[in-house]
């Protein structure tokens, strides 16, 4: 069974370009080019969510220029890739922080939310100036305001309201995180909706990810026995 949930750290633009003596700009619009190859083969795939880290809330730190052409990567990206996305039934939103993106990105990531609102045949998730502690945070002030307030009981807060109070609230549990590049880590993102996904790391730069090698990685998630802490014999009974 595919999974329903598939989330990609898309790393190695940046090393990418400059192991073929390019400016890391280009290696960042080829991984442009790798979304959109992607994003097509999840949908032809027949994937219900697709979450993109696209920029974590440590990129800031990057050079001011190279921040300035990534931004400007992204905003072409959610305007071309608009009636493309509508035409396959592609509904786009974003979490992480969007108030300190700049103006520009930020209303073209609302028209485009707008624009595909009522697509349902998959949902592709942005990650945005994200980082999965930093959500954690915020969720937990968001619970502490309603306490505060009187309209949530220290002792009646549950897995269920923790998880709905973060920015993936409406979204399902990853099943299959992958990672690009050949990192073996997490970078933060999306420790708790993750925490039961399975991992696959691709060797491929995030610019030569191609349909293939997303085929590859549901192949490998699809051969992978998913327990949940229960036994071999408990997981047969139970699908049989």
């Amino acid at each position: 069974m595919l999974p329903r949930h598939v989330a990609i750290i898309m790393d190695g633009n940046g090393r990418w370009a400059q192991q073929h003596g390019l400016a890391r700009t280009l290696g960042h619009a080829q991984g442009a080019e790798s979304v959109r190859t992607v994003v097509r083969q999840a949908r032809r795939r027949g994937l219900g969510w697709l979450t993109l880290f696209a920029f974590s809330s440590q990129n800031w730190g990057r050079p001011s220029d190279e921040v300035h052409d990534l931004m400007d990567l992204l905003v072409d990206f959610l305007r071309q890739e608009r009636e493309e996305l509508i035409g396959n039934g592609i509904r786009l939103t974003a979490i992480g922080e969007r108030e300190f993106l700049p103006a520009r990105v930020r209303e073209a990531l609302t028209e485009t939310e707008a624009a595909t609102a009522h697509c349902v045949d998959m949902r592709l998730v942005l990650a945005l100036s994200y980082d999965g502690r930093r959500d954690m945070v915020r969720a937990v002030q968001r619970l502490t305001d309603l306490a505060s307030k009187g309209q949530l009981l220290p002792a009646d807060v549950s897995e269920h309201q923790v998880m709905r109070a973060l920015s993936t609230g409406e979204m399902p549990d990853v099943d299959l995180l992958v990672r690009t590049s050949g990192e073996l880590r997490l970078s933060g993102f999306l420790p708790l909706e993750a925490c039961y996904a399975e991992l696959h790391f691709a060797d491929k730069s995030w610019p030569e990810f191609c349909a293939e090698d997303l085929d590859e990685a549901l192949s490998v998630y699809t051969a992978r026995r998913r327990r949940f802490g229960l036994t071999d014999a408990q997981v047969t009974a139970a699908s049989a």
